[in-house]
């Protein structure tokens, strides 16, 4: 990375830790962050915002696979994810909220990229979490199991590991972990 050059923070986890709350939050609080929305084919849950994904149809995404427009794509119970090559406004910082899978094409692409690994304080939370946004049974269950392959995966290309137990205090620590790097990216140079 160049002097300037925006930081690439990718935030990543298990489904039900919360990286949709923590990233709204961040961006919310640090006007520095600009977040890249990722693109689905999955349906739009009931109650879920317009602006949580960009939501598009198979065909949508598959072309835009083929033009080379994801910096990272993936395919998750049958549906596809992905993340937009980064266009952030000038000298902003971007960050991406994807599964594991996306942060590992990220990191092999963007080595200088930021991973923050996000955990739940236990499966049971998790659990707790993924029904209470609306996942059916067999969704929560396929990403409990999908969550105890990803962890170690996660944990060990992670450049950081929040837990989150508490909201204000994961946030809190995130900001502090944007802030180390900027203040590292500046004295490097």
């Amino acid at each position: 990375m160049s002097q300037g050059e925006p930081l690439i923070i990718v935030v990543s986890g298990p489904g039900g830790v919360g990286k949709g709350t923590i990233v709204e939050a961040l961006v919310k609080r640090d006007s520095q962050l600009w977040l890249s929305r990722s693109w689905t084919t999955r349906a739009q849950r009931q109650g879920e915002p317009d602006d949580a994904y960009r939501f598009v149809s198979r065909d949508a995404f598959e072309h835009h696979m083929a033009v080379g427009g994801f910096l990272e794509w993936t395919e998750f119970l049958g549906n596809y994810y992905g993340t937009p090559n980064p266009d952030a406004t000038s000298g902003s910082d971007v960050v991406l909220e994807i599964e594991v899978d996306g942060a590992q094409q990220v990191k092999a692409l963007r080595p200088d990229a930021i991973l923050i690994f996000v955990l739940p304080p236990s499966r049971a939370e998790q659990e707790r979490r993924l029904r209470g946004r609306g996942d059916a049974d067999q969704k929560v269950a396929e990403r409990l199991r999908k969550a105890e392959d990803e962890e170690p995966v996660g944990m060990s290309l992670a450049d950081h590991v929040v837990v989150n137990d508490d909201l204000e205090r994961t946030i809190d620590e995130m900001l502090e972990i944007i802030e180390w790097h900027r203040a590292a990216d500046a004295t490097q140079y």
